[in-house]
């Protein structure tokens, strides 16, 4: 799961106390981000090994902090603390912690089992990686049904919505074809670390520019 777990971010944007969409989206990222920072300093592990899942060659053996369902919630919980000291507002907070914790989920129906409840097994997942033909189109479905759920719950504040929104969905595909079709890597070295917070970012700062462009529909 990668531009999937950007789903939920956009559907809680439309909540009138939501966080704005660039946060959320980090939300929805957050405990890659971790993984991968964690990952450049050793804390979290893993390796390349071919054939694993037939879509992704991730042998993702070691993510205690980031992955498990207690870690994950932990995480949440921080950055819905982060929000709400940033901002009083609870609801928002609540919202950002539970697009956080959606990402564990999302993953349990993609992954090897590799996802663990506090770090030790057992180990969970449904697998899909290993059945293209149901995660394509369910990772595809999901994204951009939720990008057309949030436009048809907001307007346009701006000009240049339309281009924010455009370039919004050409980012999340061109990122999700990299990620299909690329090149497989061939190691889990610094650089595909780097690349990988490098593309979230990426998202996050569009997501935030589309977001700064349009504003719920009054009811």
């Amino acid at each position: 799961m990668f531009i999937g777990h950007f789903a939920p971010a956009m559907v809680a944007a439309t909540h009138p106390r939501a966080p704005g969409l660039g946060t959320l989206f980090v939300a929805g990222q957050l405990l890659d981000f971790g993984f991968f920072g964690l990952a450049l300093t050793g804390v979290e592990n893993f390796r390349i090994t071919p054939g694993i899942t037939k879509m992704v060659p991730l042998d993702l053996y070691d993510m205690p902090y980031t992955h498990s369902l207690l870690g994950s919630t932990l995480w949440a919980a921080a950055f819905a603390l982060l929000i709400w000291l940033f901002t009083r507002n609870r609801t928002g907070a609540l919202i950002g912690g539970a697009v956080v914790l959606s990402h564990w989920f999302l993953d349990l129906l993609v992954h090897a089992p590799d996802l663990t409840l506090a770090g030790s097994p057992p180990k969970f997942g449904l697998g899909l990686w290993n059945y293209p033909m149901i995660e394509m189109p369910l990772e595809i479905g999901i994204t951009f049904g939720a990008l057309a759920f949030y436009i048809v719950r907001t307007r346009a504040i701006s000009s240049r919505s339309k281009y924010a929104l455009g370039l919004l969905a050409v980012l999340l595909l061109v990122l999700q074809s990299i990620n299909w079709f690329g090149p497989e890597p061939q190691s889990a070295d610094m650089a595909m670390k780097l690349t990988g917070l490098f593309a979230f970012s990426v998202a996050a700062l569009t997501a935030w520019w589309a977001g700064r462009t349009r504003a719920l529909k009054q009811p």
